[in-house]
């Protein structure tokens, strides 16, 4: 196993950008190379120590899925080896980590499908009767299953700052603000395209939660990213359902009424509400306990979803 990357420094790429959890650079004008670190962030802060393997697992788990699902959306894959872009001598930061990808405009919203009362949404609820605008029938308990998922979209919030529920109507309106002339001649309007991706995520977490459900993983929520080529084609990109992006429960452990365990990185949040910090960077450090069980659970999170061993 290779020491756990908490940044990468590829020499041989223009970085474009570092993110809570990627490293992305430029290969050529149309394609970016993405390294998937082994950072985490908790509460929209990144914390110090990186978690052996979560790269890893995010990306073995995110390529599972957009394989699995390129019948609902295209995606960004390319297929392009990424060891193959970069100078050999930088080989070992990106092997089991990385992915080529088409260069796209991303959509500025997060795309957030409910289906259980939990985290913020129960506390929306328990306050309104709805989640996000959304009124849902009295009588809900923590953790129950909503009668249908709902599409919760969010503003995605730049490094240290928190995303905004927002919205559907709010949505379409900001994706007209920001895709608007760049959309030109697509056909396509930023509303369209918030509608499309409400329709996509519906459907993507749809087929992903009865596939999951069938290898006794709850997915209790999720959110997607979109963006659109030239042509104004909408495309699923950065990740998919992995910890990092998803609530997972073990089926057999849940108990409406109950806050489930997890495998994602609610385990980390629920130790992080023991302590005296105002989530406020900078983050405080983790015990190596806290570490080995985080990395622990995101390998059995992969392993129970696509039945096969995490990738040496």
């Amino acid at each position: 196993m290779t020491a756990p990357l908490f940044e990468s420094s590829i020499a041989s790429l223009p970085l474009l950008s570092r993110g809570k959890v990627r490293d992305i650079y430029a290969v050529g004008t149309d394609k970016l190379l993405i390294v998937t670190s082994d950072r985490l962030s908790a509460f929209d802060v990144v914390l110090p120590d990186p978690i052996p393997r979560k790269g890893a697992v995010l990306t073995a788990l995110a390529g599972f899925w957009f394989d699995r699902l390129a019948c609902v959306i295209p995606n960004q894959l390319t297929g392009i080896d990424p060891e193959s872009v970069v100078d050999a001598r930088e080989a070992d930061q990106v092997r089991g980590r990385a992915i080529v990808v088409k260069r796209l405009r991303p959509l500025p919203i997060e795309a957030v499908v409910r289906g259980y009362v939990i985290g913020s949404g129960w506390k929306d609820y328990q306050s309104t009767g709805a989640i996000c605008g959304i009124a849902l029938p009295a009588g809900l308990k923590l953790a129950s299953r909503l009668p249908h998922a709902i599409f919760t979209p969010a503003t995605k919030a730049d490094l240290g700052e928190h995303d905004e529920n927002i919205s559907f109507e709010q949505a379409q309106a900001h994706c007209d603000k920001v895709l608007g002339q760049s959309l030109a001649g697509s056909g396509k309007t930023g509303a369209r395209l918030a509608s499309e991706a409400r329709d996509a995520a519906l459907r993507l977490y749809q087929e992903a939660a009865v596939y999951a459900l069938e290898r006794g993983i709850i997915i209790a929520d999720t959110k997607f990213e979109f963006g659109v080529d030239q042509a104004g084609t909408l495309h699923l990109i950065d990740e998919a359902l992995t910890p990092d992006s998803s609530r997972f429960w073990p089926a057999s452990q849940y108990r409406e009424g109950q806050n489930p365990p997890s495998f994602d990185k609610q385990f980390v949040r629920d130790y992080l509400e023991t302590l005296d910090w105002n989530k406020q960077a900078p983050g405080p450090k983790l015990p190596d306990d806290i570490i080995a069980k985080t990395s622990a659970k995101y390998v059995e999170a992969y392993e129970k979803l696509t039945g096969a061993a995490l990738p040496a």
